[in-house]
């Protein structure tokens, strides 16, 4: 009796201490990145040009940077972009090493059949943790794609007879965006770590930290930065629909 007595107490005190403790922590969830919409009702068509590097660092690899404002523009709603190396090809017809006019822009436009080109540049490249990054874009709308009014010079109107009959030009649209992006900032930091919801393993060893110790994934953020501004700067009453 003694020993079915002395079981049962302890397979009580069993129960009681398993009833106490909590199961394993459960994983977190995988959120869903934010995501970035073309402004208007109707879709473009934009290309990437190879990335102009005047960072000084010879470790930057321009295609490789543009690869990556690709993949980000790729998330744009609305958007449909042409990878790099399709320019590169245009570029080589064209013999040119980068566009130095709109003119130059509106003719890679025209031969890929595109509505505008993003030429990245980078300006200051530090990989190192926590890595800073400086860069913008550049996007060359071909004209009647964006419009924009185009100011004329007042004492040309004054020297023309026939100002009403004249052939106007049609306006081009340049919009540029640029960031300096240092990862020692904590405002830098909040917008990366922002970033990294949806894209990096929230259950991984390194967490948001991935971001800062790959330049690549710094990178993207970057570019990913730089698309929501210039997104802000077209206006949907900026836009032909």
């Amino acid at each position: 009796m003694k020993r079915i007595a002395w079981i049962a107490g302890f397979l009580a005190v069993l129960g009681a201490w398993t009833a106490g403790c909590t199961g394993p922590t459960p994983p977190k969830p995988y959120p869903r990145e934010q995501l970035m919409f073309l402004p208007g009702s109707h879709s473009l068509v934009w290309a990437v040009a190879p990335t102009v590097n005047i960072s000084g660092q010879s470790h930057v690899d321009p295609l490789l940077q543009s690869d990556l404002v690709f993949q980000e523009l790729q998330q744009v709603r609305g958007l449909t972009v042409i990878p790099v190396d399709r320019v590169v090809e245009v570029y080589a017809s064209l013999r040119i090493d980068k566009v130095e006019s709109e003119a130059q822009a509106e003719n890679v436009c025209d031969l890929l059949g595109c509505d505008g080109l993003i030429v990245p540049t980078v300006s200051a490249y530090d990989p190192y943790d926590p890595p800073k990054m400086a860069a913008s874009l550049q996007l060359f709308a071909k004209p009647g794609t964006v419009q924009q009014v185009q100011l004329l010079d007042p004492h040309e109107l004054d020297r023309s007879p026939t100002v009403g009959d004249m052939d106007l030009p049609k306006p081009h649209r340049l919009v540029q965006v640029v960031g300096m992006y240092d990862a020692a900032d904590g405002s830098v930091r909040a917008h990366a770590d922002a970033y990294a919801v949806g894209r990096v393993d929230p259950n991984g060893p390194m967490g948001n930290r991935e971001i800062y110790l790959d330049m690549s994934r710094y990178g993207g953020f970057v570019y990913h930065d730089l698309i929501s501004q210039l997104l802000v700067d077209l206006k949907p009453d900026d836009l032909p629909y």
